[in-house]
């Protein structure tokens, strides 16, 4: 959309070829801009800090602070800012961690460039973008349930949240993107962004992913 600002990205990967390979790409894109580079979890923290960026797209194999920690780091402090995981092999335990720091999206390294331009974009609109095996694995979360944390959180997050938005939430586990929501429930846009913000913030999660998981488990993905 002509006036519109690029989608501002920071890449980080321990190895210079890959982030070579991002940014060749990711160039031909006049609304995405690299920002910056980041060539291990601690750069990243310091890097997302001073940048700002819109996006991080962020390996999750790295030497000393790895990428689960650098996004729970980047998450915590700067919530604004989403972050897209990426791995070169499938790991369940890896795949779920990633989503519980806040990750907003998840593909596999050998994923088609476009895709990763998709991703980005999506996380900006406040999608979520999942590699269908990644997929695989959210969807088994959601059928096996965690009723641990569930309950937990259920007693104070669930009782706090208003009727719009427990809406919104359900809109969220629908995999509804902000736009989308705003247009289902005849509010603006940044209404639906500030009611997202306070569900994650009184369930104590950290991206929609997670909110959109804990929906499902609940029972609170259908609208009233």
């Amino acid at each position: 959309m002509p006036g519109t600002a690029p989608i501002r990205v920071l890449l980080v990967d321990d190895h210079a070829m890959v982030r070579r390979g991002m940014r060749d790409f990711l160039e031909l894109h006049d609304d995405i801009e690299i920002v910056g580079e980041a060539v291990d979890g601690a750069d990243a923290i310091e890097q997302a800090g001073a940048l700002r960026p819109d996006i991080v797209v962020m390996d999750l194999m790295m030497p000393g602070v790895d990428g689960i920690e650098a996004t729970a780091r980047i998450r915590a402090d700067l919530p604004e800012v989403e972050v897209i995981a990426l791995t070169s092999f499938v790991e369940e335990a890896r795949v779920l961690a990633a989503i519980e720091a806040g990750a907003a999206g998840f593909l596999l390294k050998d994923a088609e460039a476009d895709e990763l331009a998709a991703a980005i974009r999506a996380a900006t609109a406040g999608e979520v973008h999942l590699d269908p095996a990644i997929a695989g694995i959210v969807a088994r979360r959601m059928r096996g349930g965690h009723a641990d944390t569930a309950a937990a959180q259920l007693a104070d997050g669930v009782a706090s949240l208003t009727q719009r938005e427990r809406d919104v939430l359900a809109c969220v586990a629908q995999g509804l993107p902000n736009r989308a929501i705003a247009d289902r429930l005849g509010i603006t846009e940044r209404t639906a962004r500030t009611h997202v913000s306070n569900i994650l913030a009184k369930l104590g999660l950290a991206s929609r992913t997670q909110a959109a998981l804990f929906a499902v488990q609940n029972g609170l993905d259908q609208e009233r």
